[in-house]
């Protein structure tokens, strides 16, 4: 069966390289029973049940009636430590950072080394240009977990902001420098050195990252290219750009950046104050996090970056997938609408603003979002690429081959990365009924990519389905069930390629195989009814057609061939 899932690897960015593996957060889970025990409506509200209600909330993702909940609790028992902490945590999550700054110092009486409440403790001191008293409360960290890599940030850059020298905040670094934190600590070096004016220092830090890494994340990318373009090394700019769009021709950074350079204009400096610089370490912590595994925590950390720096559009970017990530797409889409349109993410932010509001059933204000972007990007594919793979999922077959064919054009000479593309088309060509287009867009992408499973497997399984290259086809598939062996399509597909060519039997093992990998498929059930039937096992196959109606098949066709064939079987083989 041929596989409309097209795996396409993200990308993420890699800005630390410690292990921060302690989670500060308490487990945003609730017991199995929380229905039942929730207050019923018109009830009288109980601590226990407004409690309950919370977490239920919170394990739903519904952080609005979570912190309703919380927050009503908390006002019938003020001195509950655990209800104090989490509604603390949850507001901070929220980004209502004002009610959490007020409550920080009520957390704190009860614990006075509860981690997330002196880290606010910290940036609120510092957001309110309270530097001495931040100074202060930076000195009482400890070292264990997260302080330990948070504590010599702040320290460094409070120094700084407090009037002391470069070389002094970068002592205060030093903590860093070793092992497992070095990246983070030549990136500040170079931070704190290029705030201070010492651009020669600034580039040697920046550039010991791209040395030690074997090349320079997309942050440092952007962090080193800003400091090249300020100083005027047009070149050095350029070679770096360059560089990175040749390894990631989709990268938001590099081609803007380009443009900006050819035009002569002079990009403002991507950290300009202290709190900035603290934002910066939030931001890669939480990026760090993130590939911890620590959404909970991580998000945490990303709000009190933008409470320090409102205007951050990486940091917004990395709130919002994390939203994504929790299926929280509403609120995701409210951090992207606030990305500066002018930043080099703010396409970015709206183009997962589109998938997000497919995802939410707003399929045709998607379409029209992205119908904007590519109009106002008119020679940038992605927009309609996008476009066309919105298309193709809702079978809008022919509105997505037009789509396509303006991406390619936009595109100019294919290459080896536009496989994909290829792949697309090729599909929703086929379904259109335009197989000549069709068959000569898939096997462009396998000249491409010649291993390909899914591109091997459509192919493969269209020509066996048609009746044509039989055996090319069915060696196609069988490559692709190599490199794929517990996908059921495509184990499916070469049963259906034995079923074709006459082998019945050989077609049942493969089908047998295929809905034990996926039970769930209608197609699959209806492929091995049809297979059991030609080798005689004719209850199994009336089993197995009346299963495809209980799976309730989208396709029509398939659900109307299921009530022919347990009325009157398959035609005789001629």
């Amino acid at each position: 069966m041929r596989s409309l899932i097209l795996s396409l690897p993200r990308r993420y960015y890699h800005l630390i390289a410690a292990l921060l593996l302690v989670l500060l957060l308490p487990a945003a889970c609730a017991s199995s029973d929380l229905d039942s025990q929730a207050p019923t409506a018109g009830g009288p509200a109980t601590l226990s049940g407004t409690y309950l209600s919370g977490r239920h909330a919170q394990a739903e993702r519904d952080m609005s009636s979570a912190t309703r909940f919380f927050a009503k609790a908390l006002d019938m028992d003020p001195d509950a430590p655990g209800l104090l902490r989490r509604t603390f945590t949850i507001l901070i999550s929220e980004g209502r950072m004002k009610q959490a700054a007020k409550m920080t110092s009520q957390v704190l009486q009860k614990n006075p080394d509860a981690p997330i409440a002196s880290l606010m403790a910290i940036v609120d001191d510092l957001k309110m240009d309270r530097l001495k008293k931040a100074g202060q409360k930076i000195s009482t960290l400890g070292d264990g977990g997260l302080n330990g890599i948070m504590a010599p940030l702040l320290g460094a850059w409070t120094a700084l902001g407090s009037g002391q020298t470069s070389a002094q905040a970068i002592e205060l670094l030093r903590p860093l420098d070793k092992e497992g934190s070095r990246p983070l600590f030549n990136q500040h070096v170079g931070l704190i050195n290029d705030l201070a004016g010492d651009p020669v220092a600034a580039e040697t830090a920046f550039l010991a990252n791209t040395d030690k890494n074997g090349g320079p994340s997309l942050r440092l990318v952007q962090l080193l290219g800003n400091l090249y373009e300020r100083q005027g090394e047009k070149a050095k700019a350029e070679t770096l750009y360059g560089d990175h769009l040749s390894h990631n021709p989709i990268s938001p950074i590099a081609g803007p950046a380009l443009k900006r350079l050819a035009a002569g204009r002079v990009p403002s400096p991507l950290i300009n104050s202290a709190n900035e610089g603290v934002a910066e370490a939030l931001f890669g912590v939480a990026s760090s996090l993130v590939q911890q595994n620590a959404a909970e925590t991580a998000l945490v950390f990303g709000r009190m970056a933008l409470y320090l720096k409102p205007d951050f559009p990486v940091m917004q970017i990395l709130l919002g997938s994390i939203l994504q990530r929790q299926n929280r797409l509403a609120d995701a889409n409210a951090i992207y609408q606030q990305i500066n349109p002018a930043s080099p993410y703010g396409a970015t932010g709206r183009l997962r603003t589109a998938d997000n509001l497919d995802d939410l059933k707003q399929t045709e204000q998607a379409i029209a979002l992205l119908r904007t972007i590519a109009a106002e990007n008119p020679t940038q594919a992605d927009p309609l690429i996008r476009l066309g793979d919105l298309l193709r999922r809702h079978d809008r077959f022919e509105e997505a081959v037009v789509v396509y064919d303006q991406a390619v054009e936009r595109i100019g000479q294919l290459t080896a990365r536009h496989w994909s593309l290829l792949y697309s088309r090729g599909i929703v060509l086929e379904r259109s009924g335009n197989w000549q287009r069709a068959e000569a867009d898939l096997l462009k992408a396998l000249e491409f990519k010649p291993d390909q499973p899914f591109v091997l497997n459509y192919l493969g399984y269209s020509w066996v389905d048609q009746g044509i290259n039989l055996d090319r086809g069915k060696d196609m598939i069988r490559k692709a069930v190599n490199l794929r062996p517990r996908d059921g399509y495509i184990v499916d597909s070469l049963g259906w390629a034995h079923y074709r060519l006459g082998d019945y039997v050989e077609s049942v093992k493969e089908m047998e195989r295929a809905t034990g990998l996926k039970p769930e498929d209608p197609v699959i059930n209806d492929h091995l009814g049809d297979a059991y039937w030609r080798v005689g096992r004719k209850i199994e196959a009336r089993f197995q057609w009346r299963r495809v109606l209980t799976l309730n098949p989208k396709d029509k066709d398939v659900r109307d061939r299921a009530v022919d064939k347990l009325k009157n079987g398959l035609p005789e083989v001629p």
